[in-house]
């Protein structure tokens, strides 16, 4: 059976498009890193490079990545419920039941019924648990200083701000979305207080 002439047409200009795409970032590769995915792999390899120190970090500390983000989050923001602790933390329902249970089994936290919503679930440190975080974090804390020791302040203040505002782009073109202005992440000419 013969392709018909729109399907034809159709994949043609599929392909034609990703050529055309390739020949610009092809292009554009002597103009110092400015393509987008010469951008996007150098901005992969820092995250995961940074990500391995992090990751190092935590496992001398005894904490894997998803208990150590459960227990920051409510070491910072205090008792949240079980599903807002997901969120701020990327896992599914089923993963942060899962973590929640793990770091309760542990006597690190605690559940307790929401006076609000009988169905939820409010979480919240133990002693133990408020202590091991702590240490946990100030440790931490001075390993990613380590490692992310390069960069100067202004230098940190400019990344941020970089990479909240490609974060909310890409984020928003995935939702399909027009994202709100970003100007609210204007250029600092200060450091921020």
């Amino acid at each position: 059976m013969k392709p018909r002439f729109a399907e034809i047409r159709q994949s043609a200009s599929f392909y034609l498009d990703i050529e055309l795409k390739w020949n610009l970032a092809r292009n554009t590769k002597g103009k110092k890193d400015t393509n987008a995915p010469r951008v996007w792999m150098i901005l992969w390899k820092a995250a995961r490079a940074v990500e391995q120190n992090a990751l190092r970090s935590l496992n001398g500390l005894g904490l894997g990545l998803t208990d150590f983000a459960v227990l920051e989050i409510l070491l910072n923001k205090g008792p949240l419920p079980v599903n807002t602790i997901g969120k701020k933390v990327l896992l599914t329902s089923g993963s942060i039941t899962a973590a929640i249970d793990r770091l309760e089994s542990k006597g690190l936290l605690t559940r307790t019924a929401s006076p609000d919503d009988l169905r939820a679930r409010i979480v919240k440190l133990t002693e133990p648990g408020r202590h091991l975080i702590e240490k946990a974090y100030a440790r931490h804390a001075c390993d990613m200083e380590k490692a992310l020791s390069i960069l100067k302040a202004d230098e940190r203040i400019e990344l941020v701000r970089l990479l909240k505002k490609a974060g909310l782009w890409a984020s928003s073109q995935l939702e399909g979305e027009t994202p709100k202005p970003l100007n609210r992440i204007a250029r600092r000419t200060t450091p921020a207080r």
